[in-house]
């Protein structure tokens, strides 16, 4: 059993920045070729450039894309495999916090949530776990596990405030698609999980305390390991699900909150 992701493909969305950006290091650093893909063009080619990891066979590359479009969807596929030939691992990272008042009945923030969060992640996750198959039909693979998916949810999911509907249904939505996308695809060796994020710099909240910075004192009264992680904390937990370290583990969402979910935190946002 190992942590190892060295020589795998990995597709990681979100990457130009925050958690997604975070993740996507990690893995090139951890030997990985990795395709990073957002819409930030600007933001990507910057770090992108000239990347690499602990040896020269370690790459990275870059996307840019409205993963919302389906051809978007289909033109990273195409990209990565003209890259790398394979792919191995994806990380649906992309993830907008969108706000929203549960009385506003001409907003479209609930759809707007779901369209970000949640449609692009299942049709990405359709489209290279075909690939995935396909690779263990071509290559003979008859190994415990063919590829690994692993989505970047929230304890909004579960625990949320005012003005976070739609973003808390599109979290919750996701944390059931991971589970239902397992049981689909367990037969075919391909894993599925997720990263429940809470208390962790990610761009949203970073955000969110450059508009009231009250609420870091707010979120540190309300985890119990009193302070807000780095980015760069989850990509560890992101490799180990993306790892046959974890082979025998599928359809469970993990959560990454310093313990925040375990007290009852009614005034602290969710990110």
């Amino acid at each position: 059993m190992t942590f190892s992701i060295r020589g795998k493909t990995a597709i990681v969305t979100g990457a130009a920045n925050g958690i997604g950006l975070a993740i996507a290091r990690h893995f090139v650093s951890a030997g990985a070729n990795v395709m990073f893909a957002d819409m930030d063009d600007a933001g990507l080619s910057q770090e992108v450039s000239d990347m690499r990891g602990d040896d020269d066979e370690a790459t990275a590359r870059a996307f840019t894309g409205d993963l919302r479009e389906r051809l978007t969807v289909a033109n990273l596929l195409s990209a990565t495999l003209d890259s790398f030939d394979r792919i191995d691992i994806l990380v649906n990272a992309s993830r907008q916090v969108v706000h929203s008042e549960a009385l506003d009945a001409d907003s479209d923030a609930v759809e707007m949530s779901l369209q970000q969060n949640l449609i692009p992640a299942l049709r990405l996750s359709q489209q290279v776990a075909k690939r995935m198959i396909k690779q263990a039909e071509e290559d003979g693979n008859e190994s415990h596990a063919i590829g690994s998916i692993v989505n970047l949810s929230s304890i909004a999911a579960q625990r949320t405030r005012r003005n976070l509907m739609g973003y808390s249904i599109s979290c919750a939505a996701l944390d059931q698609m991971t589970r239902s996308l397992a049981v689909e695809l367990a037969p075919h060796r391909i894993r599925v999980n997720a990263l429940a994020v809470g208390s962790v710099l990610s761009a949203s909240l970073k955000g969110a305390l450059k508009d009231n910075n009250a609420f870091r004192n707010d979120i540190r009264e309300h985890t119990p390991m009193a302070r807000i992680a780095k980015p760069g904390e989850l990509a560890e937990s992101a490799q180990f699900l993306a790892s046959d370290g974890s082979a025998f583990i599928t359809g469970q969402i993990l959560t990454v909150d310093g313990g925040r979910t375990l007290l009852d935190a009614v005034t602290a946002t969710a990110h």
